[in-house]
């Protein structure tokens, strides 16, 4: 069998067409001329009202999908970049994108790279405030927004900024005589009448790897964003790492998946994160394989039916989603119940054993004919694997996924990483774990910030986690503090600078990395005990009882939580034990039966835990955390002091007085 260290010097001499130097542009104009008829983009018709017209972009039926090749894609690309030069975008220009994920972001993306311009992000869950916020730091002198929605919140803040233009992907006609307003249609139309190849090509030229591509900013949980500074190089040293560990190396076995030209994903991640316009856009197209766009986050299943994709990249939360919607199908009827326990419990077993014997492999086919098989053709039938970033993910859930033979990769990555440092290997995963870092990725574990039982719980090296390479940032933008504070120095390594990425991780003995908290999240209890949240967290993931759980005591004598229980599931237990449960979400979260039911949940999880980890007591919030109510952040990380701050009579109830220390 091959080792981590063969797998891992294999991909360190691994070099074709998608690995190398440059910019994006060059990637981008590459892939067009490698893969000109193969196809690139697929989109879904009667969901948008596009401005750009049937004779550039034909509009499907109403629920069917539209195809674009690599030639027509980069003909689109050339014209709006452009037409964005006839606006006047030149090189570093910065211009923000106000939009969903969907198939005019990447094209915009692409034309304003290549136009010399850097892409700065700006989440559509953003309020007016955020907007300013998010224009003004970049100094952007443009952006691009979605719709009339996402316009209006530009409108009404672009006096206070230094924006000259707008323009609207979506068709409108109401501000035809707003002169500092465009549709990207009439961006097209400009490019059009403009359009000169050897000029096209001299924006190209004129950029240097080391420019500024994109300002990606960070979500925000502990303060105002911060603009992470993304040069072409970063980005492409980053592809160059995704394609040596998952590209057609030939020691490959032909059973392994790999990523290349005949790959198809389904996006809907937001690409204003770095996780999705890496992994999801710049190396999909980068490799020559067909993105498809969902119409929206919550028609991911019936999208994925429709275009059978064999990858997709997503968040944990996403998964755990997927997990529940299998299990309510299930719990239509006991027998139905009973079948798809016991179905992943045989798919946990065989996941898990090297060499099934008959019996196992007897019990398998069963459980696959009856649950498994049904479960992957509601995901289109065609999955290969999936990706998962963006936080850590459930072992026992990644494990569930890979019973059913839907393998989910699980990888970790920052903003500041451009984002990918490490992911599992499709040749070796291991669930619960993050995979060795990937190629010209150098890490050091610090271990001076951990204490000594935690080092004596880990079986392997363990600290936080220092990074260098070169996918790493510079630095944020217009600030300098912020960006000295980021980076340390080792003493036995001179004056180079490491990252510090803030996270708590372990590293096995053959160099799998596993991830455990974040250092500032940390928990010190008044007892002196330091506990970390996050694995406490993680061990309700497969819990049907448990929606979402935030797990708090720091200061605090005892380990605490505020959950959100899965109301379905309590209203199909109440209905079961005839218990007549109240309408008001609120009022049910204050029934003390629930409340019970949700405590053998905890109790389970506990027993997972030492005794100065367990939650000791918990109160239930009736509202479910989303970016809309500004409790997760738009990659559907906890806000915690939000959380604390919407619910803080909860955390009073459980911790008295000394609730406001926590």
């Amino acid at each position: 069998m091959t080792t981590t260290e063969e797998l891992l010097q294999r991909e360190r001499e691994y070099t074709d067409e998608v690995t190398g130097s440059g910019t994006i542009p060059e990637l981008f104009e590459a892939s067009a001329e490698r893969y000109a008829g193969l196809p690139a983009q697929q989109y879904k018709g009667g969901v948008y009202d596009r401005s750009l017209t049937d004779d550039i972009v034909p509009e499907p039926a109403e629920g069917e999908w539209g195809l674009l090749t690599y030639d027509r894609v980069a003909d689109i690309v050339r014209t709006l970049a452009t037409g964005f030069r006839e606006l006047g975008v030149g090189h570093g220009d910065r211009v923000g994108v106000f939009s969903n994920t969907r198939m005019e972001w990447a094209q915009t993306d692409f034309a304003l790279l290549a136009a010399g311009g850097v892409v700065t992000t700006i989440y559509t869950e953003s309020s007016p405030r955020q907007v300013r916020y998010l224009l003004n730091d970049p100094g952007a002198t443009g952006v691009v927004v979605e719709n009339e929605e996402l316009l209006a919140r530009v409108l009404d803040v672009q006096d206070d900024t230094d924006v000259e233009f707008v323009v609207i992907i979506d068709g409108v006609d109401i501000y035809d005589n707003n002169d500092d307003i465009y549709t990207l249609g009439e961006i097209y139309e400009l490019g059009r009448e403009a359009f000169d190849e050897s000029a096209y090509q001299s924006w190209i030229d004129e950029q240097a790897p080391d420019d500024l591509a994109s300002l990606i900013y960070t979500s925000g949980t502990t303060g105002k964003p911060k603009g992470v500074q993304l040069t072409h190089a970063n980005f492409r040293a980053n592809v160059t790492q995704i394609r040596r560990r998952f590209g057609p190396r030939p020691d490959k076995d032909p059973n392994t998946p790999v990523l290349d030209s005949d790959v198809k994903t389904l996006s809907f991640l937001p690409l204003a994160h770095v996780f999705e316009r890496t992994a999801g856009h710049f190396s999909m197209f980068g490799a020559g394989a067909t993105v498809a766009y969902a119409e929206s986050p919550d028609t991911v299943q019936a999208d994925m039916q429709a275009v059978q994709p064999s990858t997709a990249t997503s968040v944990p939360r996403v998964y755990e989603r997927v997990f529940d919607a299998m299990r309510e199908q299930a719990a239509s009827s006991d027998l139905k119940e009973k079948i798809f326990q016991r179905a992943l419990e045989i798919g946990k077993e065989y996941g898990r054993t090297e060499t099934p014997g008959n019996r196992l492999k007897l019990e398998y086919y069963v459980a696959n004919k009856l649950v498994f098989q049904q479960v992957k053709d509601q995901l289109g039938g065609n999955i290969d694997y999936f990706v998962s970033g963006g936080g850590s993910l459930n072992k026992d859930l990644a494990e569930l996924f890979r019973g059913m033979g839907l393998e989910i990769f699980e990888g970790y990555g920052l903003t500041e990483t451009s984002p990918v440092v490490s992911t599992n290997p499709a040749e070796d995963p291991r669930p619960g774990t993050l995979g060795p870092p990937v190629a010209g990725m150098d890490t050091y574990l610090d271990d001076s910030v951990i204490g000594p039982d935690r080092k004596s719980k880990a079986d392997g090296e363990i600290g936080e986690l220092l990074l260098k390479g070169p996918n790493v940032t510079q630095g944020y933008w217009n600030k300098p503090e912020e960006t000295e504070d980021a980076f340390t120095t080792r003493p036995t390594e001179g004056d180079d600078e490491w990252f510090r990425t803030g996270d708590i991780v372990e590293r096995t003995e053959d160099g799998y990395l596993v991830y455990h908290d974040r250092l500032k999240q940390l928990l010190v209890l008044s007892t002196g005990k330091n506990v970390a949240p996050g694995p406490i967290e993680d061990a309700f993931a497969t819990s049907e009882r448990v929606d979402q759980v935030m797990v708090m005591g720091d200061d605090q004598k005892f380990v605490s939580a505020l959950i959100v229980p899965n109301f379905e599931s309590v209203r199909r237990w109440a209905d079961q034990e005839g218990i007549d449960l109240p309408e008001d979400p609120d009022d049910v979260c204050a029934d003390e039966r629930v409340h019970g039911w949700v405590q053998d949940a905890v109790d389970e999880v506990n027993e997972q835990f030492e005794k100065h980890e367990t939650v000791k007591r918990f109160e239930l919030a009736h509202v479910e955390w989303t970016p809309e109510n500004d409790m997760l952040t738009s990659s559907m990380k906890l806000k915690r002091r939000n959380i604390r701050d919407q619910f803080f009579d909860k955390v009073e109830a459980i911790y008295g007085e000394a609730a406001s220390a926590d």
